[in-house]
């Protein structure tokens, strides 16, 4: 894996002119930070806590003192924000690397077939004109030999603030073991439960999920942006909700990328409830708003383009969907 220190933001590949003003030594980059604040959150493949909280004798759900850490799985998050991104492709003009093979056993017949009517196209098809593919298959990589340009971390979590560095992409999070009794609706039973339904569930998240580009390429940068910003928008809809449970409020996410000109101590500020603003870090929301973001969507533009003909360079660069993350 190439270090941060060999990444070099270049857009020889691309067929445009980009214009960044500042430099990579003033950026986080290959780091993305993006902002999660989650009222309820109940991901699908599971938390990882660190404590046993099955054990009864250790640990009792309603003891406000107890304060159990833990991970939150990338896996229902990869999904999400890989969903966004291939709206944004979509949105764009293109369509989007379907997630997976032709001849998967899918629960649905033709469900795959649908897909590819809908805005996909085949798995890995892209590579027959283009060698790294479709900007989704690039970064996100495929099975086998083909490996993704993006890292992406757990977010751990921890009731107490102060525990609870963002810069590792960690939030703050209150973790519970939700037990509901399913009850009978016969009078003749009486109301007696028919079953009981367990879940973890997490209140109150806010923190950063730390992603990492192990390649730099600016389209890269193009496309989480507009992709984050598009979950954001569309947070309330049952398609772009996160994790499970939605039908009961769960998976809706305010979420933003923090501007990349930030410097380390000014992420931290972010999330401090006593701090402020400063009037440096809206000089750089200013910067990174008027000149950095329609660059890197510029050259998300691009990529599209050149492998789509009948998809335009917009003279409007600053989004493809709307919204105002980052």
């Amino acid at each position: 894996m190439t270090s941060s220190d060999d990444l070099v933001l270049d857009a020889s590949h691309l067929d445009v002119e980009l214009d960044f003003p500042r430099s990579m030594e003033e950026m986080l980059l290959p780091d993305l930070y993006v902002g999660l604040e989650i009222d309820l959150l109940s991901p699908g493949d599971g938390i990882v806590t660190n404590r046993h909280h099955a054990s009864s004798d250790r640990y009792e759900a309603d003891d406000p003192q107890n304060q159990i850490e833990g991970q939150i799985s990338p896996f229902t998050l990869s999904g999400w924000l890989r969903h966004g991104c291939e709206q944004v492709l979509q949105i764009a003009g293109a369509t989007a690397c379907h997630p997976g093979e032709a001849n998967a056993d899918y629960m649905r017949e033709g469900v795959y077939q649908r897909d590819l009517d809908s805005g996909y196209h085949e798995k890995g098809s892209c590579l027959d004109d283009h060698n790294d593919g479709c900007v989704v298959y690039d970064l996100f990589g495929g099975f086998g030999d083909q490996p993704g340009k993006l890292l992406r971390r757990p977010v751990s979590f921890s009731p107490i603030r102060r525990n609870v560095d963002v810069l590792k992409g960690e939030a703050e999070a209150h973790y519970r073991q939700v037990s509901s009794q399913v009850r009978s609706r016969n009078d003749e039973d009486g109301g007696k439960p028919l079953r009981q339904a367990d879940r973890d569930v997490l209140g109150n998240v806010e923190g950063t999920w730390k992603l990492t580009l192990r390649d730099l390429k600016p389209e890269f940068v193009g496309l989480l942006l507009e992709a984050v910003s598009f979950l954001d928008v569309h947070s309330d809809e049952f398609t772009f909700q996160l994790g499970g449970a939605r039908n009961f409020g769960a998976g809706i996410a305010d979420v933003w990328v923090l501007n990349p000109l930030y410097a380390e101590n000014e992420v931290r500020r972010v999330f401090n409830r006593a701090q402020a603003t400063t009037s440096a870090m809206e000089e750089k929301d200013e910067v990174w708003a008027s000149e950095c973001r329609p660059a890197f969507v510029r050259a998300l533009q691009a990529r599209v383009a050149a492998r789509n003909a009948d998809v335009p360079i917009s003279d409007d660069s600053e989004s493809i969907v709307g919204g105002g993350s980052a």
